[in-house]
């Protein structure tokens, strides 16, 4: 008999059949030989039953479990120096490829003391038009070193290496749930400053911890302090669109909770965040069509113009986590006033 984790998971029935069973699609990459073979990463990492997070059978894991395994596909291709054969997976599964290629990049680049090269490489090369992906992912490798994510991607773009304190909070919070999530701690590494961005990737992974659950997330968001509640929001916005696994009326309960909480603009900045992100990346998968209306209540276009006139807005050198606050400001007002358009509109 499966016996309840302490979040909602099953512990004893850890899905695993289920898990093998899915479609296994990637590329094959060849065999890494050295002391690259020590950093290759397990499929079953992504198995969320592994991490007690909340089981739901069906679609919904499906979708996040499979996000996981590319970001895992992304990494080893990088450790195995086969970062092209990502361009062969589907157009909706290479920006999570790309985050884990940003990853591992930038775990060789800090262990063998590189100054960032490979990660510039990947950036200006197969990840040119992943930007936002690659710089999450930049996160999630100094998370895995366990060091802060500020000071060792200065030399990359300005503005967007903010997202690495996103992707740190992702990954130090999937390794420590029962910390993060559970206790609604925050690491010592970072300054007070950079919390609210690190809240932003623990949102993130908030839909996958309560598999896109909509009721889940939004208790478990209000366990948290009214101050950090906002940023969570924005990141289950950008999870809840980017990754997917919420049926229509799932969406709309978000968007209802999101509202119920005082944080409706956060909910709709992070959804077209992950717009501008994949009007960037070329693919807007189905599942992004179907969230953006819901969530921004917007057309694609026209949330990821939010985003990209906030970043116009910010002026010609955007560089400080000000300036990275301010663009996610301004892009909630862009929302707002889209909202009050439509409302006279339809008056």
């Amino acid at each position: 008999m499966a016996v309840r984790g302490v979040f909602g998971g099953s512990v004893g029935d850890t899905g695993t059949t289920a898990f093998l069973e899915q479609d296994r699609t990637e590329p094959t990459l060849s065999p890494v030989r050295g002391l690259r073979k020590l950093l290759l990463k397990e499929r079953s990492e992504a198995d969320l039953a592994r991490r007690r997070f909340r089981l739901r059978q069906g679609h919904c894991r499906v979708v996040v479990e499979g996000a996981e395994r590319s970001y895992l596909f992304g990494f080893n291709a990088a450790v195995s120096r086969e970062v092209c054969k990502i361009e062969e997976m589907s157009p909706e599964q290479r920006s999570f490829a790309y985050e884990g290629a940003g990853a591992a990049c930038t775990v060789l680049d800090l262990l063998t003391m590189t100054r960032g090269r490979r990660l510039h490489e990947l950036l200006a090369g197969p990840a040119r038009l992943h930007p936002h992906a690659v710089h999450v992912g930049a996160g999630r490798g100094y998370a895995l070193l366990r060091l802060r994510p500020v000071w060792g991607i200065r030399r990359t773009h300005p503005l967007f290496r903010w997202l690495a304190v996103d992707g740190f909070g992702f990954q130090w919070s999937l390794a420590r749930a029962d910390r993060m999530v559970g206790e609604r701690t925050m690491p010592d590494l970072l300054t007070r400053a950079h919390c609210a961005i690190f809240d932003q990737g623990l949102g993130r992974l908030l839909w996958y911890h309560e598999c896109a659950s909509p009721d889940d997330v939004a208790a478990r968001i209000a366990s948290f302090p009214a101050g950090r509640r906002g940023d969570l929001w924005s990141g289950v916005g950008f999870a809840a669109t980017h990754t997917g696994g919420a049926t229509a009326d799932e969406l709309w309960w978000l968007a209802d909770h999101a509202g119920a909480d005082g944080f409706r603009a956060h909910l709709a900045q992070g959804c077209a965040f992950a717009v501008s992100a994949g009007l960037q990346a070329r693919a807007l998968p189905d599942h992004v069509a179907l969230a953006v209306p819901i969530l921004a209540g917007a057309e694609p276009d026209e949330a990821g113009a939010w985003a990209e006139g906030a970043l116009i807005e910010l002026g010609h050198d955007p560089h400080t986590h000000e300036d990275f606050q301010s663009w996610r400001a301004h892009t909630r007002r862009a929302w707002a006033r889209g909202k009050r358009t439509c409302s006279r509109t339809r008056g």
